[in-house]
C-alpha cells in the first residue's frame, strides 16, 4: 500500500492517516505538534486499531495469553496518550475512526461497537486508577539503581509491577529505556513462570505422563513406523464413529521408555494401531474406557486419558486392573458409553448456550472459554456485567426449547473458507486446517453452527434437561456460567425436590404452598425481632436512667454499664441522657456478645474547661486491650476484655479528676 500510494512509511498510507487525523483533533494539536508527538500518535493509532478488533472478536484484556495481549497494547496506547496530552479517556473516540474506515470491510467490528467501545473506555479507566501508583514505583526502583550504578533493572523487580500494580512489561520496559536502563526480561519471564507453577502446582491430571520424556514418544513413533505397525500418518483415531475396536497393542510406554510388559498397578500408556478414544481438546475432557485382551491370557488396562504428546502418536494412558499386557495382543479398546454420551450433551449444551446468551445480550457475547465434563458444562463468554435473574432466565428458556424440539445435530467436513462463508463461527486462538467440522444445530432458522472438533448428540433431545447453576465474573469483561443436562440434571431436580418436599413436611404444608408459609414466616420471625429489639431498648432505657449522677470537680456525671446494649443503642441512650443533663459528662458501656464498647458524651461547657471525649474513651479502653477516639464532644471505643468493662468505665472518672484538678 505504501507504494502503490507512493509513500515512504505504512503510517502516512489511508489506513493510518484517518486515525492519527482523529488523535490530531482531539487533542487540538496544530501540524508541528503532530510531528514533534510523532510516536505517540503512531503508538496510539496502531494499538487502537488492534485493540479494536481483539475486542470484536471476543479477546478482551487479561493477565493471560491473548486477553494479557490485548491488556498491554489498551494499556501502553493509554500511556502514549498522557504523554500527548489526554488527561481522560480518548482511546474509544479514537476506536470510532477505525470502525469508520474499517467498518465496511468489516463487519464485525461494527456489529460489536458497543463492546468494544465499553471495553476500551473501563480498560482505560482502570489502568489510569492504577498506573500512578505503579509508575511511581518504577520511578523509585530506576532512580535507586542509577544511584547504584546499575542500568538493567532485575526481572523479579519488572514482575512485582506487574502483578501488583498491572504494569505491563512492555509499558515498564519503555519507562526504563527513557531513563537509560534495560529490563532483565528473561528474570521477568523466569518469575512469572515460577509464579504460575504455584498458582497451578497439580492443577492438571495426567502428571504423569510429563514424566516420559518427548524423546521416547518420538523414537517409539518412528520405531512403529520403520516396522510398518504405523502407517505416515500415525495411529488412526476416530472418535465420531462406534464405541469400540478391535486392534493390535503396538507398544507399551513406561517412564523409563518402551516396554514388552506390563504388571498389575503399573501406570503406563497403550499405544494401538487405532481407536475412538476422544482426546482432550477445545474443551472438552479426554475419554475414559478399558482395554482388555481379546485371548488368554486375560488382562484389563484401565484408560484414564487419551494423550497425543506427539504428531501421529496416541496415547492410552491409565493403569492395568489386571493381568499383564504385552505388547503384540489383540485388544479391544472401549469408551466408556455413559460417561462419553453425558459429556455429548453437555458439549452440545454449550453451541445452544452460545447461541442463546447471542440472543439475549447481542453479538458482542463471545465464548472466551469452555470446559466440557461428564458431571457439568463450564462455558465463560464475553460482557461487561452480571447479567440479571430475567436475562438467566430467558437464555436457559431458550436452551430447553432448542432441546425440546429435537434439533438435528448435523456434524460435516468442509473446506474453512466455504464453512466461514457460510456463517460457521470460528472462536479466535483455535487453529483450523484447510479442512474443518463443522456442527450445525437447527435447519430453518440455524440454531447455531460452529466450527467444532468435538463430539456431540445427533438430536438435541437427547440431551434431556438443561439448568444454569451460577452466573459469575471470572475476570474484567469475562463471566461464566455452570449448568448440568442430562443425568446430572435428573439427579439435581430429584435432589431439590426432595428438599423441597422435607421442607414443606416440616412447615406441615405442601410443596406449592411452601413459598408462601416462608414468607409468612419470614414476616412474622421480623416482626418478633422488632419487638424484641423494641423491649431491649426499653430495658436499657430503664437501666441508663437509673444510673444517678454524681459530682466531680464540680461536673455532673453519668457513668455506668448499660446490659447488653450495641453500639447503635448506647449512642441513642447517650443522647436521651444529654438532654436530661445539658451540663454533664456521660460514659456508658456494655458487652454485647463478649465484646465490649464503651460510648462518652462531654457537653459544651466540659469540653470549653478542657475535657476531650476521643482521649476518655481512649484511656477506658487501653484497660480493655482496645482502643478508640472521637470528637471533643462524642466519642467511642471497643476492647477485647470484656471482664475489664467495670473498671475501664472507673477511669472515666479518673480522666475527669485529673483534667480539672
Amino acid at each position: 500500500v505504501s507504494v502503490l500510494q507512493g509513500v515512504d512509511s505504512n503510517y502516512k498510507t489511508d489506513l493510518f492517516t484517518p486515525i492519527l487525523d482523529r488523535i490530531q483533533q482531539l487533542a487540538g494539536h496544530t501540524p508541528k505538534q503532530r510531528l514533534d508527538l510523532l510516536t505517540p500518535y503512531r503508538v496510539i493509532a496502531d494499538h487502537v486499531r488492534a485493540a479494536t478488533f481483539l475486542i470484536a472478536d471476543g479477546v478482551v484484556p487479561g493477565n493471560v495469553g491473548r486477553n494479557y495481549v490485548c491488556r498491554m497494547i489498551v494499556r501502553r496506547a493509554s500511556r502514549f496518550g498522557s504523554k500527548a496530552g489526554f488527561d481522560d479517556p480518548f482511546l474509544g473516540q479514537i476506536a470510532e475512526a477505525v470502525i469508520e474506515e474499517y467498518g465496511d470491510v468489516y463487519p464485525e467490528i461494527v456489529r460489536n461497537r458497543p463492546a468494544v467501545m465499553r471495553t476500551l473506555v473501563d480498560e482505560e479507566r482502570r489502568f489510569r486508577r492504577t498506573v500512578e501508583t505503579g509508575v511511581g514505583h518504577l520511578d523509585e526502583l530506576i532512580h535507586s539503581s542509577t544511584a547504584r550504578g546499575e542500568y538493567v533493572l532485575p526481572g523479579s523487580s519488572a514482575f512485582d509491577l506487574y502483578a501488583t500494580y498491572g504494569l505491563p512489561l512492555e509499558i515498564t520496559r519503555d519507562i526504563a529505556r527513557e531513563s537509560g536502563l534495560e529490563v532483565e526480561e528473561a528474570g521477568f519471564r523466569e518469575a512469572m513462570e515460577t509464579h504460575r507453577d504455584v498458582s497451578s502446582a497439580g492443577a492438571e491430571w495426567g502428571a504423569d505422563a510429563g514424566e516420559v520424556p518427548l524423546e521416547i514418544y518420538q523414537q517409539a513413533l518412528a520405531d512403529l513406523q520403520a516396522a510398518s505397525a504405523l502407517p505416515a500418518q500415525g495411529v488412526q483415531v476416530d472418535p465420531y464413529g462406534g464405541f469400540e475396536i478391535e486392534v493390535p497393542l503396538l507398544a507399551i510406554i513406561g517412564p523409563g521408555g518402551n516396554q514388552s510388559l506390563a504388571s498389575p498397578g503399573e501406570a503406563v500408556g497403550l499405544v494401538l494401531a487405532a481407536h475412538t478414544f476422544y482426546t482432550e481438546a477445545g474443551g472438552q475432557v479426554s475419554d475414559m474406557g478399558t482395554v482388555a485382551s481379546v485371548k488368554e491370557p486375560r488382562w484389563e488396562f484401565q484408560v484414564q486419558a487419551a494423550l497425543r504428546p506427539i504428531a501421529g502418536l496416541s496415547v492410552l494412558q491409565g493403569t492395568v486392573l489386571r493381568g499383564q499386557p504385552h505388547s503384540g495382543d489383540l485388544a479391544i479398546a472401549a469408551v466408556d458409553r455413559d460417561r462419553r454420551w453425558d459429556v455429548m450433551r453437555n458439549h452440545t449444551a454449550t453451541h445452544l448456550l452460545h447461541g442463546a446468551l447471542r440472543a439475549v445480550l447481542g453479538e458482542h457475547a463471545l465464548q472466551a472459554g469452555s470446559m466440557v465434563a461428564p458431571d457439568r458444562l463450564r462455558f465463560d463468554f464475553t460482557h461487561p456485567q452480571a447479567m440479571t435473574a430475567e436475562e438467566l432466565d430467558r437464555v436457559e428458556t431458550l436452551v430447553q426449547q432448542a432441546v425440546l424440539s429435537n434439533l438435528d445435530v448435523v456434524s460435516r467436513l468442509k473446506p474453512r473458507q466455504e464453512a466461514i462463508g457460510e456463517g460457521a463461527m470460528a472462536l479466535f486462538g483455535e487453529t483450523y486446517g484447510e479442512t474443518v467440522r463443522t456442527v450445525a444445530i437447527g435447519d430453518t432458522p440455524r440454531v447455531s453452527y460452529e466450527l467444532c472438533g468435538g463430539t456431540h448428540v445427533p438430536e438435541t433431545g437427547i440431551i434431556g434437561t438443561f439448568l444454569i447453576l451460577s452466573e459469575g465474573s471470572v475476570a474484567a469483561g469475562i463471566r461464566r456460567i455452570e449448568a448440568v443436562t442430562g443425568r446430572a440434571a435428573l439427579e439435581l431436580v430429584k435432589a431439590r425436590m426432595g428438599a423441597l418436599e422435607r421442607l414443606a413436611r416440616q412447615l406441615g404444608t405442601s410443596p406449592e404452598t411452601v413459598e408462601a408459609r416462608v414468607h409468612a414466616l419470614l414476616e412474622e420471625q421480623s416482626a418478633l425481632e422488632r419487638r424484641l429489639e423494641t423491649l431491649r431498648l426499653q430495658q436499657a432505657e430503664a437501666e441508663a436512667l437509673q444510673l444517678r449522677p454524681q459530682q466531680v470537680q464540680g461536673v455532673t456525671m453519668i457513668a455506668g454499664e448499660v446490659g447488653s446494649a450495641d453500639a447503635e443503642t448506647l449512642r441513642r441512650l447517650v443522647d436521651r441522657l444529654r438532654a436530661r443533663y445539658p451540663s454533664s459528662v456521660i460514659v456508658l458501656g456494655s458487652a454485647p456478645e463478649g465484646r465490649p464498647v464503651i460510648v462518652a458524651a462531654i457537653s459544651p461547657d466540659g469540653v470549653a474547661r478542657g475535657l476531650h471525649a476521643g482521649e476518655l474513651v481512649k484511656q477506658a479502653a487501653g484497660v480493655m486491650g482496645g482502643g478508640g477516639g472521637g470528637k471533643p464532644g462524642m466519642a467511642q471505643a471497643g476492647g477485647k476484655d470484656p471482664s475489664k468493662l467495670r473498671l475501664a468505665l472507673d477511669q472515666a472518672e479518673d480522666y475527669v479528676r485529673r483534667h480539672l484538678a
